[in-house]
């Protein structure tokens, strides 16, 4: 009898995970389309978090403005681009190489979003 308690709460722990970390299907780019501060990264979804002074603008047309403000290296911005495919964003890594990486969204509303990137969670929120 005990290890079936066991066992069913532990299903039930795994089933609230899977959920707590379930992906947001985006249905366009008009999902995202807007400036948004990138607040910060972290390596894991739960782990520490960096503080980052960052802007991405999702325009139409597939392009992703970003900006960052630095004290060392000033005010830096590049154009990448970008697309929702599959219901995930894919986008450029590197200015000037057509090298993408795909981001889940794991949570999104209107003013705010977290993505997985191939190796970062973002938290950005919407200006």
């Amino acid at each position: 009898m005990k290890s079936i308690t066991k066992g069913l709460i532990t299903a039930i722990l795994l089933g609230m995970v899977n959920t707590a970390f379930a992906d947001v299907t985006l249905g366009s780019d008009a999902d995202i389309i807007g400036l948004w501060r990138v607040d910060a990264e972290a390596i894991k979804y739960e782990g520490e978090k960096k503080a980052l002074n960052v802007t991405w603008e999702f325009k139409p047309g597939g392009v992703l403005k970003t900006t960052s403000k630095d004290v060392r290296t000033g005010d830096f911005g590049v154009d990448l681009s970008y697309s929702v495919e599959n219901g995930q964003i894919k986008k450029q890594s590197v200015p000037g190489r057509q090298k993408f990486e795909s981001c889940a969204v794991i949570r999104k509303d209107a003013t705010s979003m977290d993505i997985k990137c191939t190796y970062l969670y973002f938290f950005l929120s919407k200006r």
